[in-house]
């Protein structure tokens, strides 16, 4: 049987996942409550990990360990950086690294370089769905920090600095969980704010409308994989 780790920041990021994956199992792990449900052969955890790298590196290793699943997803919304990419569509990251580490510092200390890979097989499905389901998707790099980002002196020197598609503050830190457990990993996040001087606006305008649709996405991945 295939397991499927679903892991969103907040419980609005899974909500549409949950109505649609009822009579849930629920474990409590380490202070985690674990969504467990079986259906097509397959089994679907999804957990509510918190916002920030460090509780998302935390869910991320207690999930692997206590369910050994076969592939993480990271499901949730982000800010965008590209000025292509416009609120309410779809970035699957083809890397993950966090915008506040200075990489410079681990250029030493080898494999760990901060620059975390997803899996191939998890973009295509993500990019797939988005195309069925009528999405506007790009593939590209996401970023994490500690902050939300909402100043355009702050997005623009990320920007610079690393040119990445959108920004969040967790991908970077599942991703390099999955990776040191060598677990395929994507993150799929959708677009609900442009990570500027208007974000905090857009992101209450946005932040429903975005979630569900990464959920509609992220259901229908864990459907194939």
């Amino acid at each position: 049987m295939n397991t499927i780790g679903i892991i969103g920041a907040m419980p609005s990021e899974l909500v549409d996942i949950r109505k649609a994956l009822k009579d849930a199992e629920v474990k409590r792990i380490s202070g985690f409550d674990f969504f467990i449900n079986e259906k097509g052969g397959k089994k679907i955890i999804n957990v509510c990990s918190g916002i920030a790298k460090v509780n998302a590196a935390l869910c991320a290793q207690v999930l692997i360990d206590n369910f050994k699943p076969d592939a993480v997803i990271n499901a949730g919304i982000a800010g965008g950086m590209d000025s292509s990419i416009k609120v309410c569509d779809m970035v699957v990251s083809n890397e993950v690294l966090a915008h506040d580490l200075d990489l410079h510092f681990l250029n030493d200390y080898p494999p760990y370089c901060g620059i975390f890979k997803a899996d191939a097989g998890l973009i295509d499905a993500a990019v797939n769905i988005c195309k069925k389901q009528g999405v506007n998707s790009f593939i590209g790099r996401i970023v994490s920090g500690e902050a939300f980002i909402s100043d355009n002196a702050v997005k623009n020197e990320i920007k610079n600095r690393l040119n990445p598609f959108a920004v969040d503050m967790e991908s970077s830190a599942v991703g390099h969980c999955a990776y040191l457990n060598e677990v395929p990993f994507v993150s799929v996040r959708c677009i609900s704010d442009n990570a500027d001087d208007e974000g905090a606006m857009s992101f209450d305008e946005f932040e429903k409308i975005a979630a569900a649709r990464v959920a509609g996405v992220v259901l229908e991945m864990v459907e194939i994989l």
